[in-house]
């Protein structure tokens, strides 16, 4: 039964099937008007072996044809000896069912192909939107103030100075952009070498802390290691880069934590092979849907508020290619009005 189904059929089995069909009732008709047995072989053998030869050559020449130009037109380039060899010998074997089935596969493929294309190209619209605006606010605010000092208020003692300052300011900030611009760019090229070595990563975290304490005593934040987490765990690392994650995660828990609230730093041992290294902040929380967005360059949980702290929008994604240069990955969990953890891994050393 399964030579007879029209979804398992090649060329050959469609056109001896054919063959049979038209063969058979005229060797019947024939032995019926000349009961001579040799004849009505013969006839068989010769109108089945005709009309074989016919649907054949015709399902090949002009059916199959168009099929092998469909492949062509699939692949989009000149035939290699490998590829010509099987379109000539292996594609005439498949079934008009088997055929369907590459091109529906093709035409999936091609769809999503399609879509990672129109995603990277949203993607590509709203970075250079979010870059343009990045830009533009530090610049137009430093050409406000230059033209109003030009204006005449350099002579005046009560803003002259103030508006250097904010002039400064803001071209710090445009430095700031551009430099991490620069670092997620060497990051992407592979031009920014790692240099691994052994180091305790909770000296590194005090470090940190101890850094940020001035900023952190602002909002009465308090900077703690997690009770009984405090273990010399050692890893394998470029200390540098892995500081400058760090130093992203403790300033992004303080600048979105509560007054009075505090960043907890924890560390754990997972099957003595790797160290989870978290960073948790009971602030304000992210939503559940954008926290699959938050690794984007530029991109805004709560824009008001995030533009209102400062800073390039570009540290987590910095963060996110630091670990990555590693092997690692940077993970977040959140619940809104609870707080955010940010976390990774990184290889355990002996001491």
């Amino acid at each position: 039964m399964k030579f007879f189904s029209k979804k398992s059929l090649t060329p050959q089995q469609l056109s001896a099937f054919t063959a049979a069909i038209i063969s058979v009732p005229i060797t019947i008709g024939i032995f019926i008007f000349k009961p001579d047995v040799l004849i009505a072989v013969i006839s068989l053998v010769v109108i089945f072996s005709g009309s074989y030869g016919l649907i054949l050559y015709t399902l090949q020449n002009f059916i199959y044809r168009k099929i092998k130009l469909i492949y062509k037109l699939i692949y989009q380039t000149k035939a290699t000896k490998r590829e010509a060899f099987y379109n000539k010998y292996i594609l005439p074997q498949k079934s008009i069912d088997e055929v369907r089935k590459d091109v529906e596969t093709w035409a999936l493929q091609r769809n999503s192909e399609v879509e990672l294309l129109r995603r990277n190209e949203e993607f590509r619209k709203e970075f250079l939107q979010n870059l343009s605006h990045e830009i533009k606010t530090p610049v137009f605010a430093i050409q406000g103030y230059i033209e109003t000092l030009l204006d005449g208020a350099i002579n005046d003692k009560n803003v002259n100075e103030k508006f250097l300052k904010s002039a400064a300011g803001n071209i710090e900030r445009l430095v700031n952009l551009l430099e991490d611009l620069d670092k997620i760019s060497k990051l992407e090229s592979g031009e920014l070498n790692l240099s691994k070595i052994k180091f305790v990563i909770g000296d590194l975290v005090k470090e940190i802390f101890s850094n940020f304490e001035l900023k952190a005593s602002e909002k009465k934040i308090k900077l703690n290691v997690k009770k009984d987490c405090d273990f010399p765990f050692v890893v394998l690392a470029d200390r540098e880069k892995i500081g400058q994650v760090l130093s992203n995660l403790v300033a992004n828990a303080i600048k979105y934590g509560r007054e009075n609230g505090s960043v907890e730093a924890s560390f754990y041992n997972v099957e003595g092979k790797n160290i989870l290294i978290e960073i948790s902040d009971d602030g304000y929380g992210i939503a559940e849907s954008q926290l699959n967005r938050v690794f984007e360059r530029f991109y805004r949980t709560d824009n008001a508020r995030t533009r209102k702290e400062g800073g390039s929008g570009l540290g987590l994604s910095i963060c996110k290619h630091i670990l990555e240069a590693h092997g690692e990955s940077l993970h977040v969990r959140s619940k809104i009005d609870v707080g955010t953890t940010f976390g990774f891994s990184l290889k355990v050393e002996e001491f």
